[in-house]
């Protein structure tokens, strides 16, 4: 009886996703030294205020920098907690939750990330009123809410490949013992599941706060918004590339481990056939 050859197991061959964005970062990082010192030799010698320029920025580049950060870890929260609600309903016995789900997820998934933004700025409302109690809905929420959609999208793919990845056999043995569809699905399945989904979520987080310098373009101050407001102020075209140099490093500096991470969990991960 002729048997189906395998596919390579993940440790044999890598994932693209993971090295490759770490090697490109590393590329992307030197390339922008290099046209900073190339930026500033064309300009002739240091001038003795384009340090103290640069330090007297930073902290301002630096909080705009974290005001990113936080943009992607809450709207990470709320795309992983939505994500996995749409993950598991794809995976329901009704066609009548699995067929919306599945179109909700094609569609987040499958959308540019900048038109999911400017639609969530231009069609949710400035405030809104929950039990006679007027909410201001800021800018800044609603990039968080954009950003959050295409993040629900692919979790809840993450989510549904993870359980799938479940042998089915598992089902059937749990199913023999008398255990509920909920009691094998959080009990057997999803703590398995769970490891091997942990790997892709944090590339998605990876993406995702790479992708938040976006929420500039729709009028959010952030770190990209700050270091071109400070170019702007000084008027020195020499420091072009150093100020986006330092917030490439700094994101380079913050995505980079974590690239690392997630490759290091997909290896300890793996599933060994």
């Amino acid at each position: 009886m002729n048997q189906v050859p395998l596919p390579p197991r993940l440790g044999e061959l890598g994932q693209p996703s993971t090295w490759m964005s770490g090697r490109l970062l590393v590329l992307l990082a030197f390339a922008s030294l290099a046209f900073a010192a190339s930026a500033l030799a064309q300009a002739g010698p240091l001038r003795p205020g384009a340090a103290e320029v640069m330090l007297k920025w930073a902290p301002l580049i630096l909080s705009g920098f974290a005001f990113n950060l936080v943009v992607s870890i809450v709207a990470m929260a709320l795309g992983t907690a939505a994500g996995a609600l749409l993950g598991l309903a794809q995976i329901a016995r009704s066609r009548l939750i699995r067929g919306p789900s599945w179109l909700v997820v094609q569609f987040f998934r499958n959308a540019p990330w900048l038109v999911l933004l400017f639609y969530a700025i231009l069609l949710l409302p400035y405030q809104v009123t929950v039990f006679g109690l007027t909410v201001p809905l800021p800018a800044s929420v609603k990039a968080v809410i954009g950003l959050a959609l295409p993040v629900m999208g692919n979790v809840a793919e993450i989510v549904r490949g993870g359980v799938r990845s479940i042998p089915y056999g598992q089902w059937e043995s749990a199913e023999s013992l008398a255990f509920s569809r909920w009691q094998t699905l959080t009990m057997i399945i999803l703590p398995q599941a769970l490891k091997r989904m942990i790997p892709p979520w944090m590339n998605l987080y990876a993406v995702l706060t790479m992708a938040t310098t976006l929420i500039s373009v729709v009028g959010v101050e952030d770190a990209l918004a700050r270091t071109r407001a400070a170019l702007i102020a000084e008027g020195r075209s020499e420091l072009l590339m150093p100020m986006y140099g330092l917030l490439l490093i700094l994101f380079f500096a913050y995505c980079y481990p974590i690239a690392r991470w997630t490759r290091a969990l997909e290896r300890r991960f793996a599933v060994k056939t």
